[in-house]
């Protein structure tokens, strides 16, 4: 499989990866799309599970409900703040977002046949949630293929409280749950109202992460 490269080399991928919050309304290339999605299912899951999914919304036809559902969110939330606002509107101008979705069924199902050992879906057995895990490594995998592209990109959550009604929207099944959504585009550094958290917060040296041997 072949990977569409502006010749960015991977190191300098990472370098330049960081959250976009301001989108022109400049369409994607065509094939981008695809690319990003193809990029995101080399994640690796658990048990070669797969349990993941993505709800891509392409143009503000289609990905309307969706800021409407964020909106109204941030409106019972009492978020009135006008640099919020011009935020929301700033990325909503993206021209695609992608929704990974992860099922906790796909994996206890998976992890029930037998060449695993187990005979039932019993969820204490898992110490962690890999179901999210897995489908957060997607979001990570397109996040870097759209610096990749030449693009920016977004990860931002779905608040639990709307998610009934994110499902309604879109008619998602209820096993699959949203994990956030990622905004895509061409930057508008003008257009971001606020200053960003990195701006204002240094990243954090490995001195202060790495524990060798022992804590």
């Amino acid at each position: 499989m072949q990977f569409y490269c502006c010749g960015v080399e991977f190191s300098e991928v990472i370098k330049r990866r960081k959250m976009v919050r301001a989108f022109t309304p400049e369409p994607l290339a065509p094939g981008v799309t695809d690319r990003l999605l193809r990029a995101a299912n080399r994640a690796p899951s658990a048990g070669f599970s797969q349990g993941y999914s993505f709800l891509v919304l392409e143009g503000s036809r289609q990905s309307a409900p969706l800021w409407e559902v964020l909106d109204q969110d941030g409106a019972s939330a009492g978020a009135t703040d006008a640099a919020l606002q011009a935020m929301a509107a700033a990325m909503s101008r993206a021209p695609l977002v992608i929704v990974p979705l992860a099922s906790k069924d796909v994996y206890l199902d998976r992890y029930a046949r037998s060449d695993k050992g187990w005979t039932d879906r019993d969820e204490s057995r898992w110490p962690v949630p890999y179901w999210y895990i897995d489908t957060g490594f997607t979001a990570l995998l397109i996040l870097l293929a759209a610096v990749d592209e030449g693009l920016g990109a977004i990860f931002f959550g779905i608040q639990p409280e709307i998610i009934s009604e994110f499902r309604m929207r879109f008619g998602v099944p209820e096993q699959w749950t949203p994990i956030g959504a990622i905004a895509v585009g061409h930057p508008d550094p003008a257009g971001d109202p606020a200053p960003s958290s990195a701006r204002s917060i240094t990243r954090k040296g490995l001195d202060e992460l790495v524990h060798r041997g022992q804590w």
